[in-house]
């Protein structure tokens, strides 16, 4: 039985739920549920070399600061994320522990926004073993007023960066999913602490 069962039927249901913000996002929510049909595992490292990944982008409650890792074998500044764990419990969870994980801020300083934002197909360098190609499903999460992150073996650096001058090298994907996430209102929205979100 596949131990990642649960989580690709996970991924199925958000992906069938989800209403795309643009016709590239639609076209890749199609591809992602043509992909998930057709791999066992799909959501697992161990499973296709063309898999599920799961990454949240983490803002400031006023939603000017985004805080990003300097990822150890990318090179580049990101948003936290990584590979689903058959441990975790649904996919936005998977998320959710990776910023935690990653960014080192305390498990209750984050908030994760219920809805999926985003979708990103990218290939892989040479520093990856037999992934080849991420599929990532892409939160957004806000982190309490002082939170303040660590260092993690995974980054390089963490660090807030202003929504209006982010690294230079910045991807587009990265800069859209800034953009989605601060065009959202943060006083009222309906939330969920990452403390119910994790197994």
């Amino acid at each position: 039985m596949s131990t990642h069962a649960h989580l690709d039927a996970d991924i199925r249901e958000v992906l069938t739920a989800w209403s795309a913000p643009t016709p590239a996002q639609e076209r890749l929510r199609q591809e992602y549920l043509a992909h998930i049909e057709a791999h066992e595992q799909a959501s697992a490292k161990a499973g296709p070399p063309a898999h599920f990944t799961a990454s949240c982008l983490v803002v400031d409650e006023a939603g000017e600061r985004v805080l990003l890792t300097l990822h150890r074998k990318v090179g580049r500044w990101l948003q936290f994320g990584g590979h689903i764990e058959a441990s975790d419990a649904e996919v936005a969870g998977a998320a959710l522990r990776e910023a935690v994980e990653e960014s080192g801020l305390p498990a209750d300083a984050l908030t994760l926004r219920p809805a999926l934002a985003q979708l990103d197909r990218h290939a892989l360098g040479s520093g990856f073993s037999r992934c080849t190609e991420h599929l990532d499903l892409r939160w957004v999460a806000v982190a309490a007023a002082g939170s303040e992150p660590v260092v993690s073996a995974e980054s390089l650096d963490v660090a807030w960066w202003p929504v209006d001058d982010l690294p230079p090298d910045t991807e587009d994907s990265i800069r859209e999913l800034v953009a989605l996430a601060t065009a959202l209102p943060y006083g009222n929205a309906t939330s969920r602490r990452q403390d119910s979100a994790l197994p």
